[in-house]
């Protein structure tokens, strides 16, 4: 049994399987209260009767794909004043090349992976400023930084997750909350059965298990981490990352355009 002090209440998306029912059972030992959400409710029964012991758990099914579904989670995030914690990790996938892929399919996770993601953060960062605390651990993929590899669509939306928790950090600077984007390479989880592309067809020396993943990403944010990176040897690439960007910036907007991309001067007219 759980004897520690209350965290407050967890809220985890995708809870049923995978990263989100790691980050169930780690915030549980942390002393957290548990929200569960994910699309199988009988799953998530079962998860949450293993965690009851000495914590509170509820459970919310439903499928964020549906607008009603994900307003649900909205409204427990706006008028649950004893959420302190949100992890957004449901997500779809997609590894297929564009041009073989079913652009049905691809609406669809977009509309998880950067719509439901978006009003849930938004409302995430909305009460947690009004109630003056809060965490919020955004679910990326390492893909963000890839986009040759797998679809481009998916990393796309990766890709807007993590650009996302960035502006969300400088957002809420000084107003309590604390913001990490969590970017995993490939994870031993369902995720790869899902789309088609067994487990045991990938080098197993890229695969890490998704309690290392977890357990990674809690201490990068223990450490107050914006991006954490779990299989990432050297901080210090990361940072020369962020160097090099930051040194983009000031020319990224000028009134005039690079002298690369000017017309060649009018020759001088010739004298007779």
């Amino acid at each position: 049994m759980n004897t520690q002090t209350s965290q407050g209440t967890a809220l985890i998306t995708g809870a049923s399987s995978g990263i989100g029912s790691i980050y169930a059972d780690r915030l549980a030992l942390r002393g957290y209260d548990l929200i569960l959400a994910g699309r199988d409710a009988a799953r998530l029964e079962s998860l949450a009767a293993k965690l009851r012991g000495g914590r509170t758990v509820d459970i919310v099914a439903g499928d964020l794909g549906k607008k009603a579904d994900v307003r649900e989670i909205e409204r427990r995030l706006l008028t649950d004043a004893s959420i302190t914690l949100f992890v957004n990790n449901a997500g779809q996938a997609a590894v297929t090349p564009l041009i073989e892929s079913d652009v049905e399919k691809l609406e669809q996770m977009i509309e998880v992976n950067v719509v439901a993601f978006t009003r849930l953060a938004a409302a995430a960062a909305r009460a947690f400023v009004k109630r003056g605390r809060g965490t919020i651990i955004n679910i990326s993929s390492a893909v963000a930084l890839a986009p040759e590899m797998l679809n481009g669509a998916y990393n796309g939306s990766k890709a807007y997750v993590l650009n996302f928790t960035q502006s969300m950090q400088n957002e809420l600077a000084g107003k309590g909350v604390q913001v990490q984007a969590v970017l995993p390479g490939a994870v031993g989880t369902e995720f790869w059965a899902r789309v088609g592309l067994p487990l045991e067809h990938l080098p197993q020396e890229i695969v890490m298990p998704v309690e290392t993943v977890v357990d990674a990403a809690l201490a990068g944010l223990d450490q107050g981490e914006l991006v954490t990176i779990p299989s990432l040897p050297d901080v210090e690439n990361w940072d020369a990352f962020v160097a090099a960007r930051k040194v983009l910036r000031p020319n990224l907007s000028r009134a005039q355009a690079a002298a690369r991309y000017r017309p060649p001067a009018s020759p001088a007219p010739r004298r007779l």
